[in-house]
């Protein structure tokens, strides 16, 4: 199936090759050999394989779920196309000069169920299943607000051992949903120091399990909810509950209550674990009107074409800070963003927030406006996303 083995490599060397449009322009993306897929140049680390892995390169690699889409889409996209100009620095551009700067694969803007600009590079297609990094962190959130919606879940301040009784007595075990969900578990663990661990045992090797790494982290720094800290056990932790209570795979459940539901067009898939598991954390791959489907959604409060998919209740959790979440608040979480139950704020009032994933994957949503941005692409090095965001708030306006 996939050579395991090689995947060391990639964590092994995890700091990113830095990028520029002077570099892109030497081929560095692989135009020149087809876009190749596999793991030579490990997981993420080599632009070489980056196109072709991050479109569909992966399932072909990884073990995955898949989620199968209904007979149509509940409410299909229509083409307006928008003309938009944007002013960044001291001059004006468009989404051509943004797509020609930075090397993104696919860049979609809709407003409601019209699309405003569509775009594709390398060689990529909307046919194409887009895999995302974290992005699917604000899946796994949609998922737990429906757990509650359910009833599934009594509250989101109960511990994660009331639902899963193989984390009783662990760490992981004793933080509420909450915390796990604002990045605030206590746990000491750090992103980049110990991501070359987590992705060999919970995703990467033969015998890879989500439920022993979770369960097995026990190193304490400090009690849940002190301080924002973002890693990968809290999401892995949050999975472990969501199929417990809904007695099925992460990509089943979705499937049931948010993708068909939804309207989404085409098929998704999820990668696992060696156990069948959904490691949860990444590895959602969509085609991009799919991707913008999610952030209409939660513009729209939840609500499809007069059904509500995700509650409004939980929509309004995702944008708003309590006394429980003091230490994830705009500004307080880190300079100039915000994070609130597995989704990113720009603004402090949780009127624009996003998807955020790897190598400059986003889903930017603007409440007021219900616009929508989706980005793809295979590196995030540069100002982009300051000239992304001038491109997304002439878009509001447009």
């Amino acid at each position: 199936m996939m050579k395991r083995r090689q995947l060391l490599q990639a964590t092994a060397a995890w700091p990113l090759t830095h990028m520029s449009a002077a570099v892109w322009a030497q081929d560095k993306w692989g135009q020149g050999q087809g876009y190749p897929t596999g793991l030579q140049g490990g997981l993420n680390r080599e632009p070489l394989y980056r196109v072709g892995n991050y479109s569909g390169g992966f399932e072909k690699i990884f073990r995955h779920n898949t989620l199968k889409a209904g007979p149509a889409s509940a409410v299909p996209y229509q083409d307006k196309p928008t003309s938009l100009v944007y002013r960044s620095g001291f001059s004006e551009r468009t989404p051509e000069d943004y797509l020609k700067n930075w090397p993104v694969t696919g860049l979609l803007i809709a407003r409601g169920h019209h699309i405003m600009l569509e775009r594709y590079q390398f060689e990529r297609t909307a046919s194409m299943r887009l895999t995302s990094w974290s992005m699917a962190k604000s899946i796994t959130s949609l998922l737990l607000g429906i757990c509650l919606d359910l009833k599934l879940i009594d509250s989101y301040d109960d511990l994660a051992e009331k639902y899963v009784p193989a984390l009783k007595g662990t760490l992981h075990g004793g933080i509420p949903l909450r915390h796990l969900s604002n990045m605030s578990s206590g746990a000491d663990v750090l992103h980049d120091r110990d991501n070359p661990v987590i992705y060999p045992s919970a995703f990467m090797f033969p015998n890879a399990s989500i439920a022993r790494t979770v369960a097995g982290w026990n190193r304490r720094q400090e009690d849940p909810g002190t301080r924002y800290n973002y890693n990968e056990l809290c999401p892995l932790t949050l999975g472990m509950v969501i199929r417990q209570v809904s007695g099925m795979s992460m990509a089943a459940f979705a499937e049931k209550v948010l993708w068909q539901p939804m309207g989404a067009e085409a098929d998704a898939t999820w990668t696992t674990d060696s156990e069948g598991h959904e490691f949860n954390c990444v590895g959602f791959a969509a085609r991009l009107r799919d991707w913008a489907r999610l952030g209409r959604l939660v513009a729209q409060r939840g609500q499809v074409a007069g059904q509500q998919v995700v509650s409004e209740a939980w929509i309004h959790e995702c944008t708003h800070w309590g006394e429980r979440d003091r230490q994830c608040r705009h500004g307080v979480a880190g300079p100039g963003f915000g994070y609130k139950a597995h989704m990113w704020h720009v603004k402090p009032d949780g009127s624009r927030l996003y998807f955020n994933g790897h190598h400059a994957q986003r889903v930017l949503i603007d409440m007021p406006t219900q616009t929508v941005l989706v980005q793809t692409a295979v590196d995030h090095v540069g100002p982009w996303q300051r000239e992304l965001l001038d491109l997304f708030d002439a878009a509001t306006r447009a």
